[in-house]
């Protein structure tokens, strides 16, 4: 079958609301936990024209770099480090308006300037994050975090 994404040309939560199915729908059938992420990061990004958007596994107390669309990433973050280890350490989503005023802020792109993180969790535990960069200033709100985490706990639920 030949993926195809219709993108809503409306309002950002209308876009939400037609990309999360169609995003589920990618991943249906498909039991390769990297050829649905890698395609949810397409997804997002071609919707969004986001910045960097990605997912890092939890492995070994680390956060280790998996599918993305964007420029390279840093490959490895510390639990607790930096706005994707903070909010592993927190299990919880976090929206940073400027990640220059985030303490601790691991740089891996000079052009990002505002974040979300999505913790996505399996039985309560965090096992990945979501991670979306605007080069953008506060370009993040409560509707990016509610959709994201919708799809985010649909993601640890069905993909892994």
């Amino acid at each position: 079958m030949a993926e195809e994404l219709i993108i809503s040309q409306s309002s950002k939560e209308e876009k939400y609301s037609t990309l999360l199915p169609q995003a589920r729908a990618l991943c249906s059938g498909e039991p390769n936990l990297v050829a649905n992420l890698a395609n949810i990061a397409s997804a997002l990004k071609m919707t969004f024209d986001f910045f960097w958007v990605g997912f890092y596994l939890v492995e070994d107390q680390e956060l280790v770099l998996g599918p993305f669309q964007g420029p390279i990433a840093c490959t490895r973050i510390a639990y607790g480090k930096g706005v994707c280890g903070s909010s592993w350490k927190q299990n919880e989503t976090l929206v940073v308006p400027d990640v220059e005023a985030f303490p601790g802020h691991i740089a891996c792109s000079s052009e990002s300037k505002s974040e979300i993180v999505v913790p996505i969790r399996k039985n309560g535990q965090v096992i990945a994050i979501l991670d979306v960069d605007s080069n953008a200033l506060n370009d993040f709100d409560e509707i990016d975090s509610r959709y994201l985490n919708e799809l985010c706990e649909w993601v640890g639920t069905h993909c892994f």
